[in-house]
């Protein structure tokens, strides 16, 4: 069995996020890195699966993304692999944003992290939380994709 394929700018993405969120809305932000958290996310040593988004004062924030500091990137620096980390969007966005999370009690959380040109950009989400019985149906419709899957290729 192999690995999903990703795009190829891709750099992390969040899967259990799809498993227990409805995902309502999807938005593109830039994030502000260190020089040593940019060469580690080169190299893949970035985890944002349990990563979520909330707003402190008219900004976002990205809170508990795990980015691995390299031995080799940075001695002068003590880095924090785990710190909060500002988002860019703008002030209609944030406002949007804020106001669907007080009003729905909806919550805000990261999908992938991936390259845009030299950027690195993050792809935030507004989500809803699926009840035990949705996550089943979708347990049981992505099982009968395989099974349908296999059945055709069986028949070419």
């Amino acid at each position: 069995m192999s690995k999903q394929k990703s795009a190829p700018g891709t750099i992390a993405t969040n899967r259990k996020a799809r498993h227990q969120y409805h995902i309502d809305e999807n938005f593109e932000a830039g994030i502000v890195l260190d020089g040593w958290e940019i060469k580690s996310i080169r190299a893949h040593k970035v985890q944002i699966a349990d990563s979520h988004v909330i707003i402190r004062r008219g900004e976002a924030w990205l809170i508990n993304a795990h980015i691995s500091p390299l031995t080799s990137a940075s001695t002068h620096v003590d880095p924090n692999p785990t710190r909060s980390r500002k988002l860019l969007l703008n002030r209609r966005q944030i406002n949007y944003l804020q106001g669907k999370v007080e009003q729905k009690g909806a919550t805000i959380v990261a999908l992938s992290l991936y390259f845009k040109k030299a950027l690195i950009k993050v792809d935030i989400a507004l989500v809803s939380g699926k009840k035990l019985h949705d996550k089943r149906a979708d347990l049981k419709e992505k099982d009968w994709q395989r099974q349908q899957q296999r059945i055709m290729k069986k028949n070419i």
